[in-house]
């Protein structure tokens, strides 16, 4: 009977698990596909003229036309790539975008179920390396290719992503020392919220503890989803488009997903770590769910504030220009390690005189 009673329950957890993997994974990607057209209006905004307006309601059946397009075109594979390393790297480039939403807390509760799908005490440790291996597949992209243009933009991508994951895992090791965890969010024993966001929740959001890490990291996440003003991997100017230039039809179309999967998951990991996660500091939504409306609500202000994040994302891209490499190393090596690692000693020295 006891057998029968813990199968059950472990067959429940495993159902619960599937439930919230095709939940998240439905919602990430069609808010991919929109953001793609979020960012066609924005750009239309910023420079004064009109956007995507003619497929469906205002132009709302764009992302279905545009994924249409992306299956049913030719898949044409040029005679002088290194095939498997040229298929394979689009998958290696998405996947991680996707895989590392699986830590992060987009919610307190809902029906008694944390809103996080696994809830993994390292959970920040599992984004970056995870994470880290995006660019593996702009790397075999770029090489595979055996064309001049995408090879350079893969030796660019190789250098910027490491230099500034460097700069972006120093930059949270001040955020380590000052909440002692590094789980993103979930419930302990006692049902109390026991990572970076239940710490947020009783002391306040950590950016207004840690402004200079939580500006590295914003820099430095824009650096590793090679957006503007670091898009120099693809950089049309120079590189026609760097390490997709041979790419086309799904294959292009996946390169695309997953840098816009990626730019979700660094708002994600930003809202989580510095911008108080899933709460707010009134209307008494800082505290876990108590109720189905609650639930709902905690997810809709973490959506929000990804959603603020994706938009700010959008704003600077259409805003500054393109930063020349030797710039973007420069920032990278001789001015963020420097306050990284500044920042670090400071937070501890003040950690340590106010132990005293």
């Amino acid at each position: 009977m006891l057998e029968t009673v813990q199968n059950l329950f472990s067959q429940h957890h495993i159902l619960v698990d599937v439930v919230k993997i095709a939940a998240v994974l439905f919602v990430l990607l069609t808010a991919v596909a929109y953001a793609v057209l979020l960012e066609r209006w924005v750009s239309a905004w910023i420079q004064d003229r009109v956007g995507p307006n003619r497929v469906g309601p205002f132009g709302l059946l764009q992302p279905m036309a545009d994924g249409i397009k992306f299956v049913l075109k030719e898949q044409i594979i040029p005679g002088h790539v290194n095939k498997i390393y040229y298929l394979i790297a689009p998958c290696v480039a998405m996947i991680p975008a996707l895989v590392t939403f699986a830590v992060v807390p987009f919610g307190s509760k809902l029906g008694g179920e944390p809103m996080v799908i696994a809830d993994l005490d390292v959970g920040i440790l599992f984004v970056f390396a995870i994470a880290s291996l995006g660019v593996y597949g702009i790397v075999l992209a770029g090489w595979s290719s055996n064309s001049k243009y995408p090879f350079l933009g893969g030796i660019r991508s190789s250098a910027q992503m490491i230099s500034y994951e460097l700069c972006l895992g120093l930059s949270v090791v001040s955020v380590f020392m000052m909440t002692g965890t590094l789980r993103m969010g979930g419930y302990g024993a006692d049902g109390v919220d026991a990572g970076m966001v239940g710490y947020q929740l009783k002391h306040g959001w950590l950016i207004l503890y840690q402004p200079l890490a939580a500006f590295i990291f914003l820099v430095s996440a824009f650096a590793e989803t090679n957006r503007t003003p670091f898009d120099l991997p693809e950089a049309e100017q120079e590189l026609v488009g760097g390490y997709h230039t041979e790419y086309g039809a799904m294959k292009f179309g996946m390169f695309f997903l997953g840098e816009y999967a990626a730019m979700f998951t660094a708002s994600a990991l930003f809202v989580t770590v510095f911008l108080g996660g899933w709460s707010l500091p009134f209307w008494g939504l800082n505290q876990p769910a108590t109720t189905l409306g609650m639930g709902v609500a905690h997810i809709g202000i973490f959506c929000g504030k990804v959603l603020f994040m994706i938009f700010f994302y959008m704003w600077v891209r259409w805003t500054l220009p393109r930063f020349r490499f030797d710039q973007l190393m420069h920032l990278g090596w001789k001015v963020f390690l420097p306050l990284a690692l500044a920042n670090v000693f400071v937070t501890g020295l003040i950690m340590a005189l106010m132990r005293k």
